[in-house]
């Protein structure tokens, strides 16, 4: 009986990831800035830019942003709770890890103790801080968790090499891994922490490293957990310090997206979004892709196929693992991240933060 209930589960979400996938496709007629995505815009009563977005399920997520500011939902975006940590006005959060409606861990990011790590166990109430970085030449950027006690947050380049933090107790202790195993940064490479996915995780030990600023957009990959990294050149286009690959994610550890470009507002991104099939050893091109800059990416709940990419200037799809890309929104978001029950969640600026599930479409 208990088996033949989780049969019936696993086939519902995946019917519902399905019909989000098809939906979408869809065209639709809709008011301007909420295109057939369906996307469905939630109060949240602040200003601040959400790039860091944790999404949990249909229910809840949880946003951090600037301003210190720390938002959870524990009903599908109907309300929000401020729980930003007392006296964070002055740190800039852009990333953010939640395991359930209780426990989550921020990541600040900025030069010497601005980086700093916070967590909590009680849905925001207290806060802890866990890591305060000390080094003025390191600059965290992002940070990911392969189960609940395990996670990885990256630096810049500090002495020619990105430099990575491990915790094995979910957050509440940090250490500095070896640099033996990661390659050499290029000259004028770092990360973007633009959408929390420029560090992102598959499965138990792989994890992979977005970069831009250097000759070549770079992904990194370790199937160790962080201890050993290979680089590989991407096709998205690099070369200047706004240039390059902002945002990953990966449905299992050998299909994987990547999206990028120039965020300046005036420069054109061509080839703005790659595919991997072998984990990242090779990338191709976007045969279409996004017609501008994107910073955020995410596979569809269920959907093998499915991906929405987003940015300040819209939302896109990709119905064929990333080979090709329609505009279907064009609201502002910065990041996306969908969740197994079916739903998925947008943040960015000016307090903007949307959800989508089947329900939204209609």
């Amino acid at each position: 009986m208990t088996s033949m209930r989780n049969t019936r589960r696993m086939t519902a979400t995946a019917l519902a990831g399905a019909a989000l996938a098809m939906a979408l496709a869809a065209p639709a007629q809709a008011a301007p800035g909420h295109g057939p995505a369906g996307w469905r815009l939630t109060k949240t009563d602040t200003d601040a830019r959400f790039r860091g977005l944790a999404a949990v399920s249909r229910s809840v997520a949880w946003a951090a942003g600037s301003q210190g500011t720390v938002l959870r939902t524990t009903d599908g975006g109907k309300s929000w709770r401020n729980v930003s940590p007392p006296g964070a006005a002055e740190l800039e959060f852009r990333d953010v890890e939640a395991f359930d409606g209780r426990r989550a861990v921020v990541l600040a990011i900025g030069e010497g103790e601005a980086s700093r790590v916070l967590r909590t166990e009680d849905g925001g109430l207290t806060w802890s801080e866990s890591f305060r970085n000390t080094d003025p030449r390191a600059f965290y950027d992002c940070m990911t968790f392969f189960d609940r006690r395990h996670g990885l947050a990256m630096s810049d380049p500090v002495d020619g090499k990105y430099r990575i933090l491990s915790t094995g107790d979910g957050g509440r202790s940090w250490r500095v891994l070896p640099a033996e195993g990661m390659p050499a940064a290029l000259p004028g490479e770092a990360g973007f922490a633009a959408s929390g996915q420029c560090l992102v995780s598959s499965g138990p030990k792989d994890v992979w490293l977005a970069t831009g600023g250097g000759a070549t957009g770079r992904v990194l990959h370790s199937a160790d957990r962080g201890l050993h990294w290979t680089a590989t050149d991407t096709t998205i286009p690099a070369g200047e310090g706004a240039k390059g690959v902002f945002g990953l994610a990966f449905r299992d550890r050998a299909h994987g997206i990547a999206v990028g470009g120039d965020y300046r507002k005036d420069q054109p991104s061509p080839r703005a979004a790659a595919v991997t099939g072998d984990a990242g050893r090779s990338w191709t091109a976007s045969a279409t892709p996004p017609p501008v800059y994107r910073s955020g990416v995410a596979w569809l709940p269920h959907a093998k196929r499915s991906a929405l990419a987003v940015g300040p200037t819209g939302t896109d799809l990709t119905t064929d693992g990333g080979r090709t890309w329609r505009t279907v929104d064009t609201g502002s978001y910065d990041t996306v991240d969908c969740t197994a029950d079916g739903a998925c969640w947008a943040s960015g600026e000016k307090g903007r933060i949307a959800r989508l599930t089947r329900g939204d479409l209609g």
